[in-house]
């Protein structure tokens, strides 16, 4: 056998045998009783644990939707927080079951790093915040200044080409870790800082006068930041897709933690039917107790819900939906339809 056959046959079967050890991820769940998710842990409205041990976020949500679906109790969760630089190899090495720990989807990752996304959950996109009394107002007036972002991360490259397309020069200081970033920043070692807006005015809320902060108006890349599984799994990923697009298809369709049941008792039409499973198939389909969607709903809510408290109006973040808004609403969230 020529040397190149035998190094194809030896990337199938090791693809074969990677696919065989992640098969049975819900099997191992239900058997274990406890959801493994790998999260951040420092960044609220996203995953954040406080001083009481609490925690909260959308990426916990999200975490207590899937157990609340597969395992019947939201509190089923075992939350990992992870560093950057962990979080993929977290995932494929089996330590986790599910990566919601903000991270975007890119090709390299969906393709090169044994994993799958199974759907964007929040629609993010890189910016900056700067001090107030610097009297800057654009991005394109960082020319000649300096900008602190993290590494192993998308957002060095981002930077870069932002300037570069815009022939502008920076100088762009990478960081560990958004702490080091930001002490960097208020240390006024560089100019701005930049990182997903989302994490920007999360980090505002925490400083001690965050008035003293602007986040510029300018949006530099895509970010949408998607859960992932691991590759090889379809089980596992419909479910983890079903439950995001469940969260979408409730807020469209009217659907909350307080109407649940009686729109269950009183439901007519196809898809209010579908989505709430009335007729058990796709739990059947699913390898899930029946009711599933109604528990996820019940216990965490639809995804208005899960914003709003988390990041939107009922959170200190007070971020507007945007992009996150429901495309009947002027936003680009888009779930398939349950029939």
């Amino acid at each position: 056998m020529r040397a190149a056959a035998r190094w194809l046959l030896g990337v199938v079967l090791a693809g074969g045998l990677a696919q065989a050890a992640v098969a049975d991820t819900l099997d191992e769940v239900k058997k274990r009783g406890v959801l493994r998710c790998g999260v951040n842990g420092a960044v609220p409205g996203l995953s954040f644990r406080d001083d009481t041990g609490s925690w909260s976020g959308l990426d916990v949500d999200f975490c207590r939707a899937v157990a609340a679906a597969v395992l019947g109790e939201k509190d089923k969760v075992e939350l990992v927080p992870l560093k950057n630089r962990e979080r993929l190899d977290a995932l494929r090495e089996g330590r986790i079951d599910l990566l919601t720990r903000n991270t975007t989807w890119t090709l390299s990752r969906d393709l090169a790093h044994g994993m799958t996304f199974a759907g964007i959950l929040y629609h993010d996109g890189q910016g900056f915040m700067v001090l107030r009394d610097s009297n800057l107002m654009s991005a394109l007036e960082l020319g000649g200044k300096s900008v602190c972002t993290l590494g192993n991360t998308t957002g060095p490259d981002n930077v870069r080409r932002y300037f570069t397309r815009h022939r502008t020069q920076v100088q762009v200081k990478t960081f560990e870790g958004l702490e080091a970033a930001k002490q960097a920043y208020l240390a006024g070692k560089c100019d701005a800082l930049a990182h997903d807006q989302s994490q920007l005015f999360s980090l505002r809320t925490t400083l001690e006068d965050p008035g003293a902060h602007r986040i510029l108006g300018e949006v530099i890349s895509k970010e949408p930041l998607a859960p992932a599984v691991r590759k090889g799994d379809a089980r596992w990923f419909d479910i983890v897709r079903w439950t995001l697009y469940l969260l979408i298809d409730a807020e469209e369709l009217g659907i909350d933690s307080t109407n649940a049941d009686r729109v269950r008792d009183q439901a007519k039409g196809q898809e209010t039917r579908l989505l709430l499973d009335l007729n058990g198939r796709t739990a059947t389909l699913l390898g899930l107790d029946p009711g599933w969607s109604r528990r996820v709903i019940r216990q965490v809510g639809n995804y208005a819900e899960v914003f709003d408290r988390n990041l939107g109006a009922g959170s200190q973040l007070k971020i507007k939906r945007g992009l996150n808004a429901l495309w009947r609403d002027g936003g680009i969230l888009y779930a398939p339809p349950a029939r």
